[in-house]
């Protein structure tokens, strides 16, 4: 069978380098190529599809054009960045203001970005539907002397209406290639799918649901063992039988034939069963067959949402928390708990500063629950905690047989299950500089390859990302990619340490141990505990500690209070608080007098000194690095740098 590909062209000199890209594809008609008719936007699409193309190719606005019109795939043919930084080059040589009209989805471009290098006086025209680009062109009639139309085939077909100054944005040969390559894989596997797709799938995949097929005068084709056990009536009694005359109540399976659609989900009563219901026309070729119903129990469908919910949890592909599990009194923690819902409710990428032990993802977990995309998955990464070897597959996903060791059918990556999602990077700082500019490009594009693929796939995500270290130092000491960072930091939000938050601590300490009492299965907890609240001791020292481990740390010296009854500080006090580096040295300069003229004082040689001494002490005790790492407030992967660092 021919599979054939239809193009609708933005101009002749489009058609002309996809006909000299594909030339024997063009000559044996399998790829058939129409030029934009402004007099034919609304029937283009189907005049291809009467010449017999199953799938159509368009860009920018005639992609819009052709989508509902329809019922055969449609592919864009994407828009790149240097494709539209070439288009207001050439439309600055115009020496006029230059117009951009485009596409929300056409392509990612601010131009607030980009200004700094673009020296073109540029006004940005967006449509959503396809019924706003000629609205967009007209604003610009009475000024058209002085300005330049940029944009795809539509706006500057208009423009050329119009008599206006246009520049068509073109497509790269690699977009031409990626677009038809793309569609000719899916060509290949359309005609088996198209019976698998319409029968096997609602039969095989649904066979733990009732099902019952008719065929077109609405006699029972297959009626299977489940769906036997809701409906209490025996095979051998419903086998070619008219479906009224068994089940009278069915006249929704009959409703799906008739009016030639498939009918939504709807809880109905069957046989003093709740059930949850819907239909789908058996389609092969465009020919109806009949149809299938398919019956669930509900009992066994709210087990199933169960277990599906614990499986996201256990994956992370569930957000917990939302803004009502902060707890705080201090004006600090309001300002930034206030920033970041307004910032939750858009989809912005969004940049968190925070110490280790801060809150980090509790807060993107809570601006994921604000936002649209509150009802999708919500997928953490911690980028410190996976080995460099592993970052490529466990981001991006393989196919099966992309390496040795690759498991069968291959695996999706973290990147595609937060399709539609979020995504959480977190301690961003920790990426390798090598896998920075992967990481770009899947940000910038929205798009991954899986390791071992050629095929692209699209990601609608919105990003977080996290750090627990200022990442302008880091690009300073060229650890860390400017152009990521300026990417990831769109809008930024400081979460301030514990110890800034000093009218926090009490509540969120008094919080911990209410929560620990409530689900500790201790029997004998300390009564003092139970039955009192803190006293003024010990408010003061919760107070004047210096929390290096923020939250996180409070809320472990929660748990020993529980069950000590006591609010142990001295120990980690003793190991921060007291240490001195006058003490190492006050014997040599005792009764020397310094001269302060000549004093140069780097604080940052000072606080890595103090930092190294505090760590070789702590080791030196006995305690691991995890250990360590706990005390700190730091992850072991950064505490393993600071030691190398002074090696």
């Amino acid at each position: 069978m021919q599979k054939i590909i239809g193009i609708i062209a933005s101009n002749l000199e489009l058609k002309k380098r996809i006909e000299k890209l594909y030339y024997q594809d063009v000559k044996d008609k399998n790829i058939i190529i129409d030029i934009i008719d402004m007099d034919l936007l609304e029937e283009q699409g189907k005049m291809l599809v009467d010449k017999g193309a199953q799938v159509i190719i368009g860009r920018g606005g005639g992609y819009k054009l052709i989508l509902d019109t329809v019922n055969v795939p449609v592919i864009p043919l994407n828009m790149k960045i240097i494709d539209l930084l070439k288009a207001i080059k050439e439309a600055s040589s115009y020496s006029k203001k230059v117009v951009l009209i485009l596409g929300y989805d056409e392509v990612d471009f601010d131009y607030d970005k980009w200004r700094g290098i673009i020296d073109v006086d540029i006004s940005e025209e967006w449509f959503k539907s396809k019924y706003e680009i000629r609205n967009k062109v007209i604003k610009y009639i009475e000024k058209k002397d002085d300005v330049v139309i940029v944009g795809s085939g539509i706006a500057c077909s208009f423009a050329k209406q119009y008599n206006m100054d246009n520049v068509f944005i073109d497509a790269s040969d690699d977009s031409i290639k990626e677009a038809i390559e793309y569609s000719k894989n899916l060509l290949e596997t359309v005609e088996k799918e198209k019976f698998d797709n319409e029968i096997l799938r609602n039969i095989l995949d649904g066979v733990k649901d009732g099902i019952i097929a008719i065929d077109n005068n609405g006699n029972i084709l297959l009626y299977n063992d489940t769906a036997m056990k809701i409906m209490k009536v025996d095979k051998k009694d419903v086998s070619n039988r008219y479906i009224l005359d068994v089940f009278p109540n069915m006249e929704w399976l009959l409703e799906c034939l008739h009016t030639k659609k498939d009918s939504k989900r709807k809880i109905r009563h069957i046989y003093n069963s709740v059930v949850n219901t819907n239909a789908k026309l058996i389609k092969v070729d465009g020919h109806i067959y009949g149809a299938i119903g398919i019956i669930q129990d509900i009992t066994k469908l709210q087990n199933l949402e169960r277990k599906i919910r614990a499986d996201l949890n256990k994956k992370g592909l569930y957000a917990r928390y939302t803004f009502s599990d902060f707890m705080f009194k201090d004006k600090v923690t309001n300002e930034f708990i206030e920033e970041a819902k307004r910032i939750g409710r858009t989809d912005y990428t969004t940049l968190l500063y925070g110490e280790s032990g801060a809150g980090k993802e509790i807060l993107a977990q809570s601006m994921h629950n604000i936002s649209k995309r509150k009802d999708k998955t919500f997928v953490a990464i911690n980028c410190a905690t996976i080995s460099e070897n592993l970052l490529e597959s466990e981001l991006f996903g393989y196919e099966e047989g992309a390496f040795t060791g690759a498991k069968k059918g291959g695996k999706p990556g973290l990147f595609e299950l937060a399709h539609e999602g979020t995504l959480f990077l977190d301690e961003i700082n920790s990426l390798p500089l090598n896998f920075q500019t992967k990481l770009l490009r899947v940000i910038e594009e929205r798009q991954i390859m899986r390791i071992g693929s050629d095929h692209i796939i699209p990601l609608d995500i919105r990003i977080i990302a996290a750090t627990n270290e200022f990442l302008t130092e880091k690009i300073r000491d060229n650890s860390f990619r400017a152009d990521l960072f300026y990417r990831l930091s769109s809008l930024e939000i400081n979460i301030p340490p514990l110890r800034e938050r000093k009218e926090d601590i009490v509540p969120l300490f008094e919080h911990f141990v209410d929560k620990i009492l409530k689900n500790s299965n201790i029997d004998d907890l300390n009564k003092v505990v139970k039955n009192s609240k803190l006293n003024k001791e010990d408010i003061d020292k919760l107070k004047a500690y210096n929390w290096p481990g923020n939250v996180r740390e409070l809320k472990n010296i929660a748990q020993k209070y529980v069950v000590t009854g006591k609010i142990k500080l001295d120990y980690i006090i003793n190991k921060f608080d007291y240490i001195s580096i006058d003490r190492d040295y006050k014997d040599e300069y005792k009764n020397t007098e310094l001269d302060y003229t000549n004093i140069n004082i780097n604080m940052k040689e000072i606080n890595s000194f103090v930092e190294q001494k505090i760590i070789d002490m702590l080791l030196n005790q006995g305690l691991s690095k995890t250990e360590v790492s706990q005390i700190l407030g730091i992850s072991r992967t950064a505490l393993w740098k600071k030691c190398n660092k002074n090696i």
